[in-house]
């Protein structure tokens, strides 16, 4: 989930890595990566652990990918990275339904943080997730905000403003569920500009629809319908984000 976008002073491979995972084509920006090191099988890992969550799909090939990183990792950098890919993989699969691995998730970024030191480049990226376990799975606000946090300083230590796009709208949903509106809106409205500035297609719709949430009519509305608009661009993409896009029926009743 992390990734800078694309500069002019980026590797074309990388930049044209970024454009295909930016439009929810993870299959075909790993097929451009190498396989056969650690760097490669990481990123490929990355991609396809990605798709798992936007697509709840593809869990058999993130999982060999994941496989070969794990065997290709030698230095403490490399393992604590896989680790990390291992628990949001284990994460993705419990938060869809497809299979309870909460443990594994645990435990395998517990192994990362072991891994991984704190003030290094991949530790923000692990605090965000150890929050989404602590939010989503534990069901703890005030130990995912603080996790958050940590993230959303590293993030920015490193400049790492994809992550920043998570993290912004992470916390801001938990200030939503507490009621702080106006604290919402501003983590939602970063997360967008961020996203928009980026380029990344696939997660615009879902920071829309989270900043819609935040808005009075007719600002709502017409951001829910630009959320739409992209998520038939992508082809259903986030399949999770259907539920919050469908119109209600005609004179349903709204509270």
């Amino acid at each position: 989930m992390s990734g800078n976008g694309t500069t002019a002073g980026d590797d074309p491979l990388q930049t044209a890595v970024w454009r295909l995972r930016s439009r929810a084509c993870w299959a075909d920006a790993a097929a451009l990566l190498p396989s056969a090191t650690a760097a490669g099988a990481l990123q490929r890992t990355t991609l396809l652990v990605e798709r798992c969550l936007y697509t709840e799909a593809g869990w058999q090939e993130a999982e060999d990918a994941l496989r070969t990183a794990e065997a290709l990792a030698h230095t403490d950098d490399e393992r604590g990275a896989a680790a990390c890919e291992r628990g949001y993989l284990a994460y993705a699969a419990t938060l869809h339904g497809v299979r309870d691995r909460a443990d594994e998730a645990r435990s395998a970024l517990g192994r990362a943080a072991a891994l991984i030191p704190p003030g290094a480049p991949g530790r923000a990226l692990l605090d965000f997730r150890r929050g989404l376990i602590a939010e989503n799975l534990g069901r703890s606000p005030q130990a995912a905000r603080a996790a958050y946090r940590r993230a959303h300083a590293g993030a920015t230590a490193h400049a790492d403003r994809l992550l920043l796009s998570f993290t912004w709208r992470h916390l801001a949903g938990i200030a939503l569920r507490e009621g702080e509106l106006s604290e919402a809106r501003h983590g939602f409205a970063e997360s967008l500009r961020i996203r928009e500035e980026l380029g990344y297609l696939v997660g615009t719709a879902p920071a829309l629809v989270s900043l819609a949430d935040t808005e009075s009519e007719p600002e709502a509305s017409r951001l829910r319908e630009e959320a739409r608009r992209l998520f038939r661009l992508l082809g259903g993409v986030p399949t999770w984000l259907a539920r919050h896009l469908t119109p209600p029926a005609p004179g349903a009743a709204t509270a």
